[in-house]
C-alpha cells in the first residue's frame, strides 16, 4: 500500500470510527429525542477544542459470536477539550453501539481519560447512556466497572467530577455517578435503577414503571439521586458549562474570578423589611439570596429536593460562593433528614475545591417526630454539623431571623469555627421560641392559675419578658458570639469585606489518614 493509499485508509477509517454503529441506529437515536455522544461532546464542549482518544480501540470478546460484530471506539467516545478555555476531559457513552453496553475495553477507554484528568488536575465528565455490563463478557465487564469505581473514589475531592444521565443507566452502572459531585438527569428519556421493574415485580410483586421506579423526576424530588432535572440534553450542555464556571480545575487550586459590573457597596433597600412583623409568618430567601449577589445570579443545586434547604452557587464580587441557606417558605425551614444530608453533602464539596460558604439562618429547629427519629435525624443532623466544623474554607454566617437550639449550632455557628458570624436586628438567637420556653419555664405556676383570662395574660407577659431578653441578636453578640449586628439593605457589602479579609485565612485539620463522619 503506497503512503497516499494510507492516508486515504487512515481518512476512512475515521469516518467509519465516527458513524459508530451506523446511520440506522443514529437515525433511532435522534428519534428517540437523543444526541449521539459525539454531537452530546461538540455541544458541550468549546467549538474545535475536542481531541479524541482511542478511536480505534475495539473489543476482544470471542463469546456468543461477538467476534464478528466489531466497531471502533467500542461503544464510547473519549478525549479532552475545553470549557471558556479551560481544560476538561470527557468520556460519552455511544447508544449506537451494542446499545452503549461496557465491555472490558470500554471500562479502560473511560479509565484511561480518568487517569489522564488526575494527572494533569482537570475535571471529569461523564455522559452516560448505556444497557449496562455487556453480558456476553462476564466478569471481565464487572471488572472494568471496578476499575471505574476505583477512580471515581481516588479521585473524589481531587478534581470536579460530573455525571450526566441521557438515557439508561441499571445496575452496577448508576454506582459510578452516584459516586461523582453531581448528577444531571433529563425528563423522559433517562432513568437510574439499580435493578429494573421486570426484576421488581418477579421479586417483590411490585407492579411499577420505568419512569415512577427511576425517572429524572423521582430522584429529583424523591431521592435525591440526582442534582438537576433537565428538559433535554440542550440544557444539560449549557448548565454543566455553568456549574463548571464556579468551580476550580482541582483541589489545588482556586475557582475562578469573574469581573463584574455589580458595585460591592450596592444597597438592597427592600431587604430592611422582608422580615414579617409575625415571626410565624413566611418569606422566601431566594428573594434574599437573588438581592446581595453578583447581578442577581443564582445556580441552585438540588432545587427540588429537600426545599427547607436552599444549596447552590453564586458570585460575589466575581469571586465563587456556595451558599447553605434555610428557606421559611417550605415547612418552616427546619432541618430534617434529607436537608442535612442535602447541604452537608455540597458543604463537603464546597470545602474539597476551596469554594467559600455563605451561610444565612433562618432556623426553627430540627423536624420532631417518631418519622425523624427512626429515620436517623440524630445521625444526619450530625452529618451536617460535622461538614461544618471539618471544612477548612472561609465560612460567613448571617442570622436573618430564627436560629433556634440545636439548629443554631449546625448552621455554621461561630464554635464550628465560622469565621465571620453576622446578624440583623431582626434575628432570634435562643434554644427555643417564646411559646416552647415560657411552656417550660413557667409550667407550674400556669398549671395553678384557674381563671382563663388572667392565665393568658400571665402567658402573653412572660412570652414579651422571655422575647425581650432572648428574641434578639444582642445575647449572642453581647457574648461574641455574633461578630456584628447589621443592616439588612449594607450584607452584600459586609459579606464581600468578610471574604475579602479571608482571602489569606490558613486552618488545619489535626493530621489523620481520614476523618469518620457519621455516615
Amino acid at each position: 500500500m503506497k503512503n497516499q493509499e494510507k492516508v486515504q485508509d487512515l481518512i476512512d477509517k475515521r469516518v467509519q470510527a465516527k458513524l459508530g454503529g451506523g446511520e440506522k441506529r443514529i437515525d433511532s437515536q435522534h428519534k428517540k429525542g437523543k444526541l449521539t455522544a459525539r454531537e452530546r461532546i461538540d455541544m458541550l464542549l468549546d467549538d474545535g477544542s475536542f481531541e479524541e482518544l482511542d478511536m480505534f480501540v475495539t473489543h476482544r470478546c470471542t463469546n456468543f459470536g461477538l467476534e464478528k460484530e466489531k466497531y471502533m471506539g467500542d461503544g464510547v467516545v473519549t478525549g479532552h477539550g475545553t470549557i471558556d478555555g479551560r481544560i476538561v476531559f470527557v468520556f460519552a457513552q455511544d447508544f449506537t453501539v451494542f446499545g452503549g453496553s461496557l465491555s472490558e475495553t470500554m471500562a479502560q477507554k473511560i479509565c484511561k481519560v480518568m487517569d489522564m484528568a488526575m494527572k494533569m488536575g482537570a475535571p471529569v465528565i461523564g455522559i452516560n447512556d448505556s444497557g449496562g455490563a455487556r453480558i456476553q463478557e462476564g466478569v471481565t465487564s464487572l471488572a472494568g466497572y471496578a476499575e471505574i469505581f476505583q477512580r471515581n473514589i481516588l479521585a473524589s475531592g481531587v478534581v470536579p467530577q460530573i455525571s450526566a444521565i441521557y438515557g439508561p443507566c441499571a445496575g452496577g452502572a448508576v454506582y459510578s455517578p452516584a459516586l461523582t459531585d453531581f448528577i444531571l438527569m433529563t425528563e423522559d428519556n433517562s432513568y437510574m435503577f439499580v435493578t429494573g421493574p421486570k426484576v421488581v415485580k418477579s421479586v417483590t410483586g411490585e407492579d411499577i414503571s420505568t419512569e415512577d421506579l427511576g425517572g429524572a423526576d423521582v430522584h429529583a424530588r424523591k431521592s435525591g439521586v440526582t442534582h438537576f432535572k433537565l428538559v433535554d440534553e440542550q440544557e444539560g450542555a449549557m448548565l454543566i458549562r455553568k456549574l463548571i464556571s464556579y468551580m476550580p480545575q482541582n483541589n489545588l487550586e482556586e475557582p475562578p474570578v469573574y469581573p463584574t459590573n455589580d458595585p460591592i457597596d450596592r444597597l438592597e433597600d427592600s431587604l430592611n423589611s422582608i422580615i414579617p412583623d409575625n415571626p410565624n409568618h413566611p418569606y422566601d430567601m431566594k428573594d434574599v439570596i437573588h438581592s446581595i449577589v453578583d447581578n442577581g445570579e443564582f445556580l441552585e443545586v438540588h432545587r427540588h429536593y429537600a426545599r427547607n434547604i436552599i444549596i447552590g452557587f453564586a458570585r460575589f464580587n466575581g469571586a465563587s460562593t456556595g451558599i447553605v441557606a434555610n428557606q421559611p417558605n417550605f415547612l418552616a425551614g427546619v432541618l430534617d433528614v434529607d436537608a442535612s444530608r442535602k447541604a452537608a453533602r455540597f458543604v463537603r464539596f464546597c470545602d474539597a475545591f476551596n469554594i467559600p460558604i455563605l451561610t444565612l439562618v433562618d432556623v426553627p429547629g430540627f423536624l420532631p417526630g417518631s418519622g425523624q427519629e427512626y429515620a436517623g435525624i440524630i445521625t444526619n443532623g450530625a452529618k451536617l454539623l460535622f461538614a461544618y466544623g471539618e471544612a477548612t474554607i472561609p465560612k460567613v454566617t448571617v442570622t436573618i431571623r430564627k436560629s433556634y437550639g440545636g439548629a443554631h449550632d449546625v448552621m455554621s455557628c461561630k464554635q464550628l469555627r465560622g469565621d465571620f458570624n453576622y446578624a440583623w436586628p431582626t434575628a432570634e438567637i435562643a434554644v427555643m421560641g417564646a411559646a416552647g420556653a415560657i411552656e417550660v419555664l413557667e409550667g407550674r405556676t400556669i398549671a395553678g392559675i384557674t381563671d382563663p383570662a388572667e392565665k393568658a395574660k400571665y402567658v402573653t407577659e412572660k412570652e414579651l419578658e422571655y422575647k425581650e431578653k432572648f428574641a434578639n441578636p444582642y445575647e449572642a453578640a453581647a457574648y461574641g458570639y455574633i461578630d456584628d449586628i447589621i443592616e439588612p439593605r449594607n450584607t452584600r457589602f459586609r459579606v464581600i469585606r468578610a471574604f475579602e479579609a479571608l482571602q489569606t485565612k490558613k486552618v488545619l485539620n489535626p493530621p489523620r489518614k481520614h476523618s469518620n463522619m457519621p455516615l
